[in-house]
């Protein structure tokens, strides 16, 4: 997970250097930056009516380019990077989609039930035509659409009685404007009067009422009382400008932002005492002043703040996020994390695609999730001042040049998403280069298994899965209710040659019990040195060849080892393996009997078996190797309870084969532990 964090850090950073480099191309070609002023003067009336267009002005009765440059002037500054962006839109001839609505309840659910939107839909009334043809109505969705005015059809034949009930007996147009300036309340229905069915005039009847919501000053008086006035806005923008109503991207956005921030447009066009504006630092007209607890921060003279409503919306969410802002933000990062696991991932390509939509699934499940607790913390009536902080926290950080970069940054990339993609898939392809080179320099051989061999080896682990359980889940020792392994049950009805050997997981190996073979005297350790000098070296030379005797084993001796045991226990049960019956003689006695051969004259010499674990059978021999344990060596035991040296049954079952050598008895499985007998009391009874 932090790899691909990083990698998606350095990503974000590539593509902040990259824009850099645009900007620097861009003015050695033209001569310009973005964040350059223009002069109206020398647009051409084309441009200017784009401009206007762009930030929802009507200009239908000006016809002189004079009268369309000064509006411009009076709307606020022109950038170039606006005039760029004004001007793409133009060219880009998409078509905007309209809703159809099948009934009432997708009406109320779209238009009545949305607070923070405006719609304008067309009825038409049983038997009738529309209201607004289909070319007006074209341009009318393609209009609106820039301003986040969303646009339907309803036709009265698919629900009669709601139109009937609303009284749309004829063909008209309706527009949805939230009724109050909190957020989520009432949605209010206004019908189009008008008798001129042109797309200007609709438009301006749009932008009246949608304007309507906003608070206008038009004094001094008003302005300073409403300054210095405290309410439930933390926020507020206010738009000084010689207008007679805002424009029409203004208004959009005071909709959108209803509840968070308050909007107040200040008509200075018959002002004649500006002494107040002078007081509170607004020296010029038109200006966007955006008033927090923090200060007052003047919008458009960093990089990316244009007269739009693009920037400005862009600008406003940065400091006064929803959550559901804070969940798209992180909904988008966390998929992007995660498909960096495409890359880096080696091997073959479904492999590859496999890896992918696991972690995407896991990723955005454990999104969700964590989002839970989240929003139930958000409720909590006692984390006002929590909420208060992290806002100001949002504000301070987001009305900086560093992050007026990020935003244009964001508006550039996203209004150009095969650029966003290129180099995201370019990125990808320098993690997958890089990550390939270290793998082979580490010599792993997943980076040339192709897709036959990966897919082989996803069904190997998915027979053992089904037909052996993964030793992982099952550290040793656990308690289970299964007495008997029903595995066994089914490997002794079935062929074994017919089945495919599975992959069994080998870290069960690290939980199994691990000791060293200790033995007990009943001499002072003093006497035996004084004694056996001589014996004491020999055992030393003997122990020596035995631990060289167990490297030397080879994989036939110990093949030919299970058979005889394996086969002795099929001819006569437990009683014909000398080591497969829990109370055999031989692992009991002649280990002990062997031991103490070893030391010739030292008959006193037994293994010290409290060292040895509880569930584990008493032996002296191994018979892997068909040595004997050695003083100091290091043992292994098995679920079953047989015990072996360490090296010999690491060899065993290295080689694949997960089972005891003496009762076949599965190595990963957890058998009953083994109770010794108590001897009998010497007492007689009573």
């Amino acid at each position: 997970m932090w790899v691909k964090l990083c990698c998606l850090l350095l990503y974000f950073l590539a593509l902040f250097v990259l824009a850099r480099v645009f900007e620097a191309v861009a003015w050695y070609e033209s001569g310009f930056l973005a964040t350059q002023l223009v002069d109206p003067v020398a647009l051409s009336f084309r441009k200017l009516r784009t401009i206007l267009e762009c930030r929802g002005l009507g200009h239908s009765g000006l016809p002189e380019k004079k009268d369309v440059r000064e509006l411009v002037e009076k709307s606020g500054d022109l950038m170039e990077g606006e005039l760029y962006s004004a001007l793409k839109e133009e060219e880009a001839s998409e078509s905007v989609s309209s809703t159809n609505f099948s009934g009432e309840m997708h009406f109320y659910e779209l238009v009545e039930d949305t607070k923070d939107g405006i719609w304008l839909v067309q009825v038409i009334a049983n038997d009738r035509s529309p209201l607004v043809g289909k070319v007006h109505w074209e341009k009318m969705v393609k209009k609106v659409s820039r301003f986040g005015i969303r646009t339907g059809t309803f036709n009265c034949s698919s629900d009669p009685r709601y139109c009937k009930r609303r009284g749309w007996l004829k063909s008209t147009l309706i527009m949805s404007v939230p009724q109050t300036s909190t957020s989520k309340g009432k949605v209010m229905l206004k019908e189009y009067s008008g008798r001129k069915i042109e797309v200007e005039h609709i438009f301006k009847w749009i932008t009246a009422h949608a304007a309507s919501r906003i608070k206008t000053i038009y004094n001094s008086e008003h302005l300073k009382e409403e300054w210095n006035r405290s309410d439930q806005y933390r926020v507020k923008i206010y738009l000084f400008a010689n207008l007679d109503q805002p424009p029409a991207f203004f208004s959009a956005l005071s909709v959108k932002f209803t509840g968070r921030v308050e909007f107040i447009f200040v008509n200075v066009e018959n002002w004649d005492n500006k002494s107040y504006m002078a007081e509170i630092g607004i020296y010029k007209t038109p200006s966007y002043i955006l008033r927090t607890p923090e200060g007052i921060y003047r919008y458009g003279n960093n990089t990316g703040e244009f007269i739009s409503l693009r920037a400005m919306d862009s600008f406003l969410r940065s400091l006064q996020p929803e959550v559901n802002d804070l969940f798209v933000l992180s909904l988008v990062l966390v998929n992007l994390m995660a498909w960096m696991d495409l890359f880096i991932t080696q091997g073959a390509t479904i492999k590859r695609f496999v890896v992918l939509i696991s972690t995407l699934g896991t990723y955005n499940s454990l999104l969700i999730i964590s989002w839970l607790p989240v929003l139930g913390f958000l409720q909590l009536p006692y984390l006002d001042s929590f909420y208060e902080y992290s806002l100001k926290l949002f504000r301070y950080s987001n009305t900086t040049t560093l992050a007026s970069w990020v935003r244009a940054d964001w508006m550039f990339y996203s209004s150009h998403p095969a650029l966003f993609l290129s180099t995201y898939l370019g990125h990808g392809l320098l993690i997958d280069y890089f990550e390939k080179k270290r793998r082979r320099n580490n010599n792993t051989d997943e980076v040339n298994a192709n897709n036959l061999e990966w897919l082989s080896s996803l069904w190997d682990w998915y027979t053992s899965y089904l037909f052996h359980p993964i030793a992982s889940f099952q550290h040793f020792p656990f308690d289970s209710d299964w007495d008997e392994d029903p595995d066994l049950f089914l490997e002794r009805l079935a062929f074994p040659d017919l089945w495919l050997h599975p992959l069994i997981p080998t870290d069960y190996i690290k939980n199994l019990p691990m000791w060293r073979f200790q033995c007990l005297s009943t001499h002072p350790d003093e006497e035996m040195l004084e004694t056996f000098p001589d014996s004491e070296s020999d055992s030393d030379s003997e122990n020596k060849e035995l631990f060289s005797s167990d490297r030397e084993v080879s994989e036939d001796d110990e093949l030919s080892t299970c058979h005889r045991c394996g086969e002795g226990e099929r001819r006569g049960g437990a009683e014909a393996c000398p080591c497969a019956s829990h109370h055999c003689h031989r692992c009991h006695h002649e280990p002990c009997e062997r031991q103490a051969s070893s030391y010739s004259s030292v008959a006193d010499l037994e293994p010290d078996w409290s060292a040895w674990p509880s569930d584990m059978l008493h032996c002296t021999e191994c018979v892997v190797c068909l040595e004997n344990f050695a003083k100091g060596c290091l043992l292994m035991g098995l679920p079953c309870g047989h015990v072996f040296h360490q090296n010999c049954i690491m060899k065993w079952l290295a080689g694949g084969r997960h089972c005891c050598p003496v009762c076949r008895w599965a190595s990963y499985k957890k058998k009953q532990p083994y109770t010794h007998p108590q001897p009998l009391s010497s007492e007689p009874p009573s």
